[in-house]
C-alpha cells in the first residue's frame, strides 16, 4: 500500500484535468500528497521509494521510473495476439522512409504516429508533401507506426484493470455507435492470457465505415489520459499499474488500490 502520493503540477498554474480528478479522490481517501514539478524529477529531488505513488505526464513518469530503478516497459500499441482485430494493415517504419513515400505521388495516404513513448509529433494522416510541415525538426531516423487509412465512424476508450473494463468512454465520432462489447471483452481476455497485458491499461476500439469493430491501439496505464471515466476507477487504474511496475510482478488490482475510506 502506498503511503504518499506525488502529483505533478505546473508550478503556479492550475492542475491538469487528470491530476484534479486524482487529487480529489486521494483527498477523499485520506492519502498524504505532495506536488512536484518536472524540474524536481529531472534533478531527482523527490525521496521516492516503494511506498511512493507518482502521477504526472509521460516525461515525469519516465524520470520517476528510472529513479526507482524500475525497467521502463516498452510500448505495445498493437499486441501481437490482437493483430487480427486491427482490420487494416499496420507496419513499423522510420520518418525518413515515410518522407520518401510521401514525396512519391503514386503512394496512397498513410496514417503515421511515433513509436516511442515521448511523442515528437501528433499522429495524423499524411496525404501530400505539404503535410511534412507537421513533422517539424523530428529526427528522420525516428521509428514510427504506419497504418492504412480507414474511416472511423466512432472511437472509444476502454479502461481496464485486470480483465475488468471499468469504463468505456467515447472520444471521437458518433458517441451512440458503441463498439461490440463481446469483441472488447474477448480482446481483454486474450491480451491477459498472452502474458503481455499490464495490470491496468486502456484499449481503444472503434467502429469502421463497414460496421465492424476494430482495435485502434493500446495505451499503458502508468501515464494515461482520462476522458469521461470517474475519479475513483481512474485512480485505481493508475495505482494498479504503478504498483505492478514497482513490484516487478503481477499484482491483483485490489492489492494495489488505496483504501476507499
Amino acid at each position: 500500500m502506498f503511503q504518499i502520493a506525488y502529483i505533478e503540477s505546473r508550478g503556479n498554474g492550475p492542475l491538469g484535468e487528470e491530476e484534479t480528478r486524482v487529487v480529489g479522490e486521494l483527498q477523499r481517501r485520506g492519502v498524504a500528497m505532495k506536488f512536484f514539478t518536472r524540474k524536481q524529477i529531472d534533478r531527482r529531488r523527490l525521496p521516492l521509494d516503494e511506498r511512493s505513488f507518482v502521477m504526472g505526464a509521460m516525461p515525469a513518469m519516465l524520470g520517476a521510473i528510472r529513479q526507482l530503478g524500475t525497467e521502463v516497459p516498452p510500448p505495445n500499441d498493437y499486441p501481437r495476439v490482437l493483430r487480427d482485430l486491427l482490420r487494416r494493415e499496420v507496419w513499423q517504419s522510420t520518418l525518413g522512409e515515410i518522407e520518401q513515400r510521401i514525396w512519391d505521388d503514386r503512394q496512397q495516404p498513410v496514417f503515421v504516429k511515433p513509436a516511442e513513448r515521448i511523442k515528437t509529433f501528433t499522429g495524423r494522416v499524411f496525404e501530400s508533401n505539404a503535410d511534412l510541415y507537421f513533422l517539424g525538426s523530428a529526427s528522420r531516423r525516428q521509428k514510427v507506426w504506419c497504418s492504412q487509412v480507414v474511416k472511423w465512424r466512432s472511437e472509444f476508450r476502454a479502461y481496464v484493470i485486470g480483465t475488468q473494463v471499468v469504463a468505456l468512454d467515447p472520444y471521437d465520432g458518433d458517441a451512440q455507435l458503441v463498439p461490440c462489447a463481446r469483441t472488447i471483452a474477448e480482446a481483454v481476455r486474450a491480451f491477459r492470457d498472452s502474458g503481455e497485458a499490464p495490470a491496468a491499461y486502456a484499449i481503444d476500439f472503434g467502429v469502421l465505415a463497414d460496421g465492424r469493430t476494430a482495435l485502434i491501439e493500446v495505451n499503458d496505464g502508468y501515464a494515461l489520459g482520462a476522458y469521461r471515466i470517474a475519479a475513483a476507477p481512474y485512480t485505481d487504474l493508475l495505482l494498479a499499474r504503478w504498483a505492478e511496475l514497482l513490484a516487478g510482478r503481477r499484482v491483483p488490482a485490489r492489492e494495489a488500490a488505496l483504501p476507499a475510506g
